[in-house]
């Protein structure tokens, strides 16, 4: 297998209709500089369709299902209105159908045992730190839970992955047309993510605040929040160095499908300097540094003594009005 492939294992992953998982691990203080970007075309063809459907098939872009299959209308349908239409997908819901009966020598979906196969064909885009940009593109099939067979786009031919796929190999190699238009598609879909990429970025809305947390210690947050896309990169810092034993609520998503980020770090409340939050991020042209505004607890008392002394000086004289009232009733 050539390096231009993702491995992926069907052992355990097993996908139906809507129903997906897909995990990402993020450290929390994501490097923004390193750029991830994928669209993921996910089938699954079954022979008995007792509880789930024959057929089914999402689109997820970004970690975000864009598009799936209906099978009442049999058609595909956009979930996301806002987002570009991605390619066709290079295969009918009938083929599917075809390519399991011809594995299991079925003839209708009425098959004594339950078979599944499945297929993940789509692209990634990695832009890494020194500004390189990793492409990876795939085609692969799974059947019964195990590795079946792949694609390879540069030598138009398929990987056997099991012996069961050799002579499913064999047919497969001869489609000159089909595997054309699979290339083909694979290049669409490199494309669909350099167009999205450009158009789908949203800054970060930045604030910096402290809460007390004892009589020697504040501790200073900084939200970034409204960010799209997911990646990012934030320091609280001192005199532009960062501090250390900062915390990170990690990168959470917004109910408008941006992202938020919050990191945290205790300081002395006592010791002056200039904080600020400094943050990366890819739709910056340039990173964003947000100061903290300190409020001096000297100024802010200094600021509340003409309240007080009004306060004072309305009590004492509702006091003064109450006790004469008295001394006139008494007299």
């Amino acid at each position: 297998m050539t390096n231009m492939f993702h491995t992926i294992s069907f052992k355990n992953m097993f996908f139906i209709d809507a129903v997906f998982v897909w995990i990402i691990s993020h450290s929390c203080l994501s490097d923004a500089r390193q750029e991830k970007h994928f669209l993921h075309y996910k089938f699954t063809v079954l022979t008995k369709a007792d509880t789930f459907p024959e057929f089914s098939a999402v689109v997820v872009a970004d970690g975000r299902r864009i598009k799936h299959f209906s099978n009442e209308e049999r058609v595909w349908i956009l979930t996301e209105d806002d987002w570009t239409e991605a390619p066709d997908p290079p295969d009918s819901r009938n083929r599917f159908i075809h390519q399991i009966r011809t594995l299991t020598n079925c003839e209708n979906s009425q098959c004594s045992e339950l078979h599944v196969l499945q297929r993940i064909i789509g692209c990634e885009l990695e832009k890494l730190p020194d500004g390189t940009v990793n492409l990876t593109v795939f085609d692969e099939y799974g059947f019964d839970g195990e590795d079946f067979i792949s694609f390879n786009s540069d030598t138009m031919q398929w990987i056997d992955k099991n012996p069961k796929a050799k002579e499913t190999k064999m047919k497969w190699d001869h489609h000159t047309e089909r595997n054309q238009y699979i290339k083909y598609f694979l290049k669409n879909c490199m494309n669909w993510i350099s167009t999205f990429i450009n158009t789908k970025k949203t800054s970060p809305d930045v604030h910096v605040f402290a809460r007390e947390y004892d009589q020697y210690s504040q501790v200073l947050t900084c939200l970034a929040t409204g960010f799209y896309p997911r990646d990012v990169q934030m320091n609280i810092r001192l005199y532009k160095y960062n501090l250390r034993h900062q915390t990170s609520s990690g990168i959470r998503p917004n109910d408008d499908e941006t992202f938020q980020m919050r990191i945290s770090v205790k300081i002395d409340r006592n010791l002056k300097g200039s904080y600020d939050c400094h943050v990366i991020h890819s739709s910056l042209t340039e990173p964003v540094s947000v100061e903290w505004a300190r409020i001096n607890p000297d100024i802010e008392t200094e600021a509340l003594w003409p309240f007080i002394v009004g306060l004072a000086a309305l009590i004492i004289l509702g006091l003064v009005q109450v006790i004469a009232v008295i001394f006139c009733c008494i007299s």
